[in-house]
């Protein structure tokens, strides 16, 4: 297995343009001194992913994060600027498995609220950076979760 740095990125019979990109956002919280990740699970599978989506018309990417967490987690928070990271997964769209990108912002959780527009449709979860990483699939989203610090954001 390559290393992180060495990965490449799968595109299949797709070309660069091909290539489809996402804005994610990884929600953190300190409670009770610990760190805490917020996951949600994906509409389709089940699975435990953070919150992401597609460019927005009048939004920076990290505002489109920040936007995603609000409709798929109900939190919301401060969202930083400087990304911590991307990874790479297949969405599967009628059939196709599309290539994408999922570049990451850390969004410090101030309010989490009850209700939010997917809340019926997601579960939300909140874990401890080992949990987390353990929950989702993406080998690069581990990393991301495992080497994140609050403090350097």
């Amino acid at each position: 297995m390559k290393s992180l740095q060495q990965r490449e990125i799968e595109l299949g019979d797709g070309s660069k343009t091909d290539l489809r990109t996402q804005f994610a956002a990884l929600c953190y919280r300190i409670k009770d001194d610990k760190l805490q990740f917020c996951l949600v699970t994906s509409r389709r599978g089940g699975r435990w992913i953070v919150p992401k989506g597609w460019p927005m018309d009048g939004e920076t990417p990290m505002d489109a994060a920040a936007t995603e967490a609000f409709e798929e987690a109900g939190v919301r928070g401060k969202v930083h600027a400087r990304p911590v990271g991307v990874f790479s997964y297949k969405r599967i769209h009628s059939k196709d498995e599309l290539p994408c990108i999922a570049v990451v912002y850390p969004l410090m959780v101030k309010k989490v609220l009850r209700t939010w527009p997917e809340r019926k449709e997601r579960d939300r979860k909140w874990l401890s950076r080992k949990k987390a990483a353990a929950l989702v699939d993406e080998v690069e989203l581990k990393q991301i979760i495992l080497q994140f610090r609050p403090e350097t954001v």
